[in-house]
Order: C-alpha cells, then sequence, then structure tokens
C-alpha cells in the first residue's frame, strides 16, 4: 500500500509540474535569461549604491586578508534596486559560488537542509523574500548561521537523538522587501544589514546606457535621460522599459532611440513624465473622486481595485510615498496637495484645510 500511495503522490507531482510548465509563457523565462545576461560582475560594473558598495568593499577586503567568510549580510529595501545582482557580484569578488533560492521555495525542512549539506566553504547561499521563511526552516538556520553545524534528528519515540552535523563555513546573504517583517533572532544574526536606496536620475541613465550597449540598442544621451526619468528609480524598470521603447524605435523610426522616441513610445504604454503607470493614477483618482480625497482604509482600497494589499504597499505605495502624491494617516491613505496637481485635479475647499 506504501508503494502505491507513492507511486500516486509522484504521478501528481508529475503532472503538477507537467501544468505549471504548461502555464508558465515563455516570456518569462526570456525575461529571465534577459536579466541575469545585463546583470554586472564586479563591483566597478555595479551602478549606484556608492556608499553600500564603499562599506561592502572595506569589509570583503578584511574578510580576504583574514582568509574567513564575508559576515552573514541583510539586503533591504523595494523590489527592483539589484539585491540579487550584488549577491553575484560579492560571491565573484570573493571567487567563490553562489547558490541562489527563496524562501517560499523552501517549504520542507530537506529542502534547507539539502542545500546546506552541499554547500561548500566560502560560498554564498542567497535567500531572497527572506521574510516569508517558515518557521521550521529559520530554527534550521539559527545554528547554521551563528556554530556553522545542523541540528538532524535520528530514531523514534524513546529512540530518538539529536546529533549536530558541521557544515563548512558560508555566507548568507538574505534579501527582504520588509525588513520589519523579520524575526528579532534570525535579524540578529546577521552581522552586515544594509538598506538600498532607490536610485536617481543620473545613476539610472547610466544603467539604460549600459544595458542598451549590452543588447545592441543606440541611445542618444537624451533617450537615456528620458528612459530613466520614468523609472521610478529602479533599474529593473528601466530595463524593462527600455526594451519596449526598443521595440518601438525598430518599428516606428531608424531603430536609433532619441529622445522624441522615448517619449513617445513611453506615452504608448501610459507611463507618465514622472514614471506613473495606469494602476498609479486610478489608486489617486479613486481615493480623489469616491473617497473625497481620503482618508481611506488599505483593505477598502484593495477591494475597488481588485489588487491585494502586498501589491499596492509593496509595488505601487513606496514611489508614491516618495513623490509625495499620497500619505499615510492613523486612519487610512489620501491624496497630498502635489497627488491633486499632478493629476490636475482641483484640491476641494473642504480638504485644503486638512493640509
Amino acid at each position: 500500500m506504501a508503494i502505491i500511495s507513492s507511486d500516486k503522490e509522484n504521478k501528481k507531482h508529475k503532472a503538477k509540474n507537467s501544468a505549471r510548465e504548461n502555464v508558465i509563457p515563455c516570456e518569462t523565462d526570456y525575461d529571465r535569461c534577459f536579466e541575469n545576461s545585463i546583470r554586472p560582475q564586479t563591483f566597478d560594473d555595479y551602478i549606484g549604491q556608492s556608499q553600500l558598495k564603499e562599506t561592502l568593499k572595506i569589509s570583503l577586503d578584511a574578510a580576504k586578508q583574514r582568509q574567513e567568510s564575508l559576515d552573514h549580510l541583510l539586503l533591504y529595501g523595494p523590489p527592483g534596486l539589484g539585491k540579487t545582482t550584488l549577491a553575484g557580484v560579492i560571491a565573484n569578488e570573493m571567487g567563490v559560488n553562489v547558490k541562489i533560492t527563496s524562501a517560499p521555495a523552501l517549504e520542507r525542512p530537506r529542502d534547507l537542509i539539502g542545500i546546506l549539506m552541499t554547500i561548500k566553504t566560502g560560498e554564498v547561499l542567497f535567500i531572497d523574500e527572506i521574510h516569508r521563511l517558515n518557521k521550521v526552516a529559520e530554527e534550521i538556520l539559527y545554528p547554521a548561521m551563528e556554530d556553522f553545524s545542523i541540528d538532524r534528528t535520528t530514531g523514534k519515540g524513546q529512540s530518538t537523538k539529536t546529533l549536530r552535523v558541521p557544515i563548512p563555513k558560508f555566507t548568507l546573504i538574505g534579501a527582504t522587501t520588509k525588513a520589519g517583517a523579520l524575526s528579532g533572532p534570525l535579524r540578529d544574526r546577521f552581522g552586515i544589514i544594509h538598506r538600498l536606496e532607490f536610485y536617481n536620475n543620473t545613476e539610472l541613465s547610466c544603467v539604460v546606457k549600459r544595458t542598451a550597449s549590452i543588447i545592441g540598442a543606440e541611445i542618444t544621451e537624451d533617450g537615456a535621460s528620458t528612459v530613466a526619468s520614468r523609472s521610478r528609480g529602479t533599474p529593473r524598470i528601466a530595463n524593462r522599459l527600455l526594451k519596449r521603447v526598443r521595440d518601438y524605435a525598430t518599428v516606428k523610426s531608424d531603430g536609433i532611440i532619441t529622445k522624441d522616441i522615448a517619449v513617445k513610445s513611453l506615452n504608448l504604454l501610459k507611463v507618465d513624465n514622472q514614471g506613473l503607470d495606469t494602476t498609479d493614477r486610478d489608486l489617486m483618482k479613486l481615493i480623489i473622486e469616491n473617497y473625497n480625497g481620503g482618508p481611506v482604509g488599505i483593505d477598502t482600497l484593495c477591494a475597488a481595485l481588485g489588487e491585494d494589499i502586498r501589491t499596492i504597499e509593496d509595488i505601487y505605495e513606496p514611489f508614491l510615498l516618495q513623490l509625495g502624491f499620497i500619505q499615510r494617516t492613523p486612519r487610512g491613505r489620501k491624496v497630498s496637495p502635489a497627488g491633486y496637481k499632478h493629476l490636475g485635479c482641483k484640491i476641494p475647499s473642504a480638504q485644503q484645510s486638512l493640509f
């Protein structure tokens, strides 16, 4: 019976994987390959985050001189700023391999144990979305990070024994968009903690020009600056917009990305001069038109927009807050005067006294 049950489970597992492979479009694999092809490999090629790079260089040089592994590192900040890329750069600078995974993929204890048991001395283990680790995985990580060992249980019932198995010294790099969601014991085990900041337009222009040179797209200074100014301070978005602008330039022009071509293509994509897209504007218009400018609760906004809380809080709100277009209050979200002005809306007299 046990064998039959196992076979059924295997068939279900294969069917599920097969269905998943059929559902995932080819573009996902292409986008992943594209991102990997443009990732910098060294600090010299990594654009932006100057203060962070300087601090990490010192830590890396010190670790090399002592012939030790780098302290465990926690990187946090909005998505798309280069946390995964930075992990690859650190591993390359240390001359070691990097194992990349994400917390949701580590559902079972054996998933994480299998990685830790095969890791080699000095290697880097990168865990994305580390704030989503389950409690069992966290408990496994504690001795691995602190004592470089794994506690394994053998036997059953009264004969159960816990064995502490040593593992090679390694560097764990955790990435998260919600540092506050990490448990205290896990956060305290990181020796280095850094926040990644949004990029300015000058840095993003350099990112756009570098990517353009890699993919063979010809772009002018004004063209790169235009794409950068509408990229929400995020390299991942800048690279994504560059691909769409390149397509437009190829079809509608001579293939050269000028300021005029960039403006026309981005307007076609409904990305305005501040980098806001349709959803951003719909979010602010909803607060203004349906709730008199706010405040309104996040649950109400999610229901009205058809988006989940995590999408709004992680993707849309950070940039709108940075621009000062919306405000968070104890009673909910509301649109600021700057938000009204950007949308070309008049501030109601009842709202003016609140600002």
